[in-house]
């Protein structure tokens, strides 16, 4: 991966607390596996960036490299690295979601 597609994920992360690397955007999700994650949050009330890697191929793959998994989407919190859409709505169903958003101090809604 080259470092102007490093730096662009790290200055994502560093400047948003919840980050989601996706297909598309979150009013526009391109894939329904990143629409999945999006309505997830937006349920949550949670405030995400959605960082769309569609719109360049070098981001698509160096998230890839990045966080060495290889499908997106792909959901960071405060930096760390939770995982694709079958774990966050595994997270989410068993509490583990809101439980790590609420030990990163992350605001969102509680049901």
């Amino acid at each position: 991966m080259d470092k102007n597609t490093n730096d662009k994920i790290k200055k994502e992360l560093n400047e948003n607390e919840v980050c989601l690397f996706m297909k598309g955007t979150p009013d526009a999700p391109q894939c329904g596996f990143s629409l999945a994650v999006s309505n997830l949050l937006k349920h949550l009330d949670v405030k995400f960036k959605g960082v769309n890697v569609l719109e360049s191929n070098e981001l698509r793959e160096g998230i890839k490299i990045f966080s060495e998994w290889p499908t997106i989407p792909q959901l960071y919190i405060k930096g760390e690295f939770i995982g694709g859409c079958d774990i966050v709505k595994e997270m989410y169903e068993t509490g583990d979601l809101q439980k790590k958003l609420a030990d990163k101090q992350v605001s969102y809604k509680k049901n």
